[in-house]
């Protein structure tokens, strides 16, 4: 549970509404005070303000227009309409023309604070001078709004990659995992005492600084390869018979026991390191470690509604603050293979009580038997195992009423 608890430590959380609340409280206080202190013309300054905030996003999506009409209305809109794609796509969407119309109605039945001309040149200044500033990228949006932006918008490189490892890997080697898992053992009988309920399940490695090697035991020398998983081949992207394949790793524990399990680095962190190791990607290692948390966010929420994954998989977060532990790798693997020990067992059937039953000699019990199965494919056992009984008796009538009054002469 300490893992878990340090996982969610290091994973970031969808941001949430309280810029808003925020927002709205200040706002509120704002129009308190005024209200409190100088309550006349209070309408005027409020459709003034609203109809400035307004018109200085109209200007500068104007501007943004021109360049999309000139130079982007083939490539980019695909000769689509005006109104429909590119006004939105520039800033110029109903909303914002709504709230400038309602503001200046508000503006014209309200007194205006400041004489007409004041009005009109504060209104045109100000928008103007907020276009400008925008598109000089003063009053840009800041890092936590566009990170916000493409979180919300599954925008990220780290979304890319997660659903490209799902819907290109795992979703197609995952539910056949067992059925291999079953074959190897098959054939590998020296094995079976290594593999616990915990090593059905293949471990994904997702580390932090997302530098991953080819080969696990170079990372660890307690970690030794012992072989692969028969091959699975599939049609894919007009490939015949492409292989997939799942190599098997014996971890060694504190007392040199060994721990048999399927565990792989997610590949998808090959790209990320090689984009931060690349100048012209702009991709540093702050942001490449944010990806890689976004990555295990977003490929944990797939794998989680995903039924052919169901089970069949367990993302393991390798936390880069301690490289300097030569067997951290594989206390990590243990660590997960002894959590999923505990969690999953399987309650021994209590003893079987026989029942006495006043019919005992006529009742003959039906021969049933549990279907015999290994340990890789047992039954989850009931509280008593169900019979079946049957009476021999023929059916009886019901009775004549007996009269059991007593009568007094």
């Amino acid at each position: 549970m300490q893992c878990l608890r340090d996982q969610d430590a290091l994973i970031p959380q969808p941001r949430g509404s309280l810029p808003k609340v925020f927002a709205a409280v200040l706002a509120a206080i704002t129009i308190g005070g005024i209200v409190f202190l100088s309550p006349e013309r209070l309408f005027g300054w409020v459709a003034m303000v609203i109809l400035i905030l307004t018109l200085g996003p109209l200007l500068h999506g104007l501007c943004l227009l021109a360049e999309e009409m000139l130079y982007h209305s083939n490539t980019r809109y695909h000769g689509r309409g005006l109104l429909s794609h590119m006004l939105p796509a520039c800033g110029l969407g109903g909303k914002t023309l709504l709230a400038a119309g309602l503001a200046g109605l508000l503006l014209y039945l309200a007194e205006p604070p400041l004489t007409h001309g004041q009005c009109w040149k504060l209104l045109f200044l100000a928008s103007v001078l907020y276009a400008l500033f925008k598109s000089l990228g003063v009053l840009g949006p800041s890092e936590v709004e566009v990170s916000d932006i493409c979180e919300g918008r599954k925008m990220n490189v780290a979304h890319g990659l997660a659903w490209s490892f799902y819907l290109g890997y795992l979703r197609l080697v995952l539910p056949h995992l067992e059925d291999s898992i079953a074959s190897f053992r098959a054939t590998h009988q020296a094995s079976y005492p290594f593999w616990g309920r915990g090593s059905r399940k293949l471990l994904i490695l997702i580390p932090l600084n997302a530098n991953i090697s080819n080969k696990l035991e170079d990372e660890d020398s307690n970690i030794h390869f012992y072989d692969n998983l028969p091959n699975k081949e599939i049609d894919r992207a007009g490939v015949r018979r492409r292989v997939y394949k799942h190599s098997v790793y014996r971890v060694l524990d504190e007392n040199g026991k060994a721990h048999e399990c399927v565990a792989e680095y997610a590949t998808p962190l090959l790209t990320l390191y090689h984009m931060s190791q690349e100048s012209s990607a702009g991709f540093g290692e702050p942001e490449r470690r944010q990806q890689v948390l976004l990555f295990y966010r977003t490929l944990q929420d797939i794998l989680e509604h995903s039924l052919e994954c169901r089970n069949r998989y367990k993302l393991i977060l390798l936390n880069d603050e301690h490289e300097d532990d030569p067997h951290f790798l594989s206390k990590a693997i243990l660590r997960h293979l002894q959590q999923q020990e505990k969690e999953e067992f399987c309650l021994n059937p209590p003893p079987r009580q026989e029942m006495v039953h006043p019919l005992a000699s006529a009742l003959t019990p039906l021969p049933s038997a549990p279907p015999i199965m290994d340990d890789w494919h047992h039954a989850e056992p009931m509280s008593r195992e169900p019979t079946l009984m049957f009476s021999l008796e023929k059916p009886q009538p019901l009775r004549e009423p007996v009269e059991n009054t007593d009568h007094y002469h």
